[in-house]
């Protein structure tokens, strides 16, 4: 495709640990994480419909330059999926842990 930017996904060996805790360290990008954590695929349109979308593609690409999301053109769509399984090949247990203590520490 003429004039649209690559993507560029690290491959699971190049996922490093203190990217991935910088990258879900913020807030959104936390919520983001949970947001995809059912495993499915979502429009980029759909998660945090509220935040500037300015914003919301800065937080696409920390958590995508960081290995923690994946993002698929389909047109002029983007579509996200949470990494699960590149991330508990790298770091075991890591991705559960920091889910779950989530949802606890919001009542969920």
């Amino acid at each position: 495709m003429v004039g649209v930017a690559v993507l560029h996904h690290p491959d699971t060996q190049e996922i490093e640990l203190v990217d991935v805790l910088a990258a879900l360290g913020h807030p959104v990008r936390l919520d983001i994480a949970q947001a995809l954590a059912s495993g499915e695929e979502r429009f980029c349109g759909e998660i945090m419909p509220d935040v500037p979308k300015s914003s919301m593609t800065h937080h696409w690409r920390a958590l995508r330059e960081s290995g923690v999301i994946r993002q698929r053109r389909a047109g002029r769509k983007l579509y996200l999926t949470l990494r699960r399984d590149d991330l508990e090949t790298r770091f075991p247990g890591l991705l559960d842990i920091i889910l779950n203590r989530t949802a606890q520490d919001r009542g969920e």
